[in-house]
């Protein structure tokens, strides 16, 4: 069984490793999320020191899916925003470890991500991914609504281009 939570900023430092490792496991698999290929849990780490900084500030927030007591998932929201965007949040890097997947922990991270969103009184979700990849489809089958796609947007870890498909998503009553 699985556990969802939302990491502050002592246990974010605490568990940069297995954080890492989530991150190396998805970009070794060929996400487009950010990273190139080689790619592993040194050049990771620092992505995830800055993850814990912001964290610290309140900016994100950061929920892990724990199976057996280890980091198997996470999810990021960005809820600091300009002043004129109170009401919005983005969703950053949905990744659950390749061993992982199949198991609903996608479904239960975003579940969180969203009621926490709710909670902080953000109505409007947004997020991209690349386009093609599975992760559309989750988005598609959990209400979010497809924004548009743009060609040539990324790159995937091994150098091709990656169009990208923005979502969004209206929380509570969205008016």
């Amino acid at each position: 069984m699985s556990e969802i939570r939302l990491l502050d900023l002592a246990e974010t430092r605490a568990r940069l490793g297995e954080l890492a490792d989530v991150l190396v496991d998805c970009v070794t698999g060929g996400a487009s999320v950010g990273f190139m290929a080689p790619y592993g849990p040194d050049d990771a780490r620092p992505f995830w020191e800055g993850v814990a900084a912001a964290v610290g500030e309140d900016a994100t927030l950061l929920f892990a899916a724990e199976r057996a007591g280890r980091i198997v998932g996470t999810v990021q929201v960005g809820i600091r925003q300009m002043p004129n965007q109170p009401h919005r949040a983005d969703v950053k890097k949905l990744l659950v470890m390749e061993s992982e997947r199949g198991r609903g922990l996608a479904r239960a991270l975003m579940a969180a991500a969203e009621a926490e969103a709710i909670r902080r009184g953000k109505t409007v979700l947004v997020l991209d991914t690349a386009t093609g990849s599975p992760a559309e489809t989750v988005y598609e089958r959990l209400g979010w609504q497809r924004a548009g796609v743009i060609p040539d947007y990324a790159l995937y870890p091994d150098g091709r281009y990656c169009a990208t498909t923005f979502f969004y998503k209206r929380l509570g009553d969205g008016s």
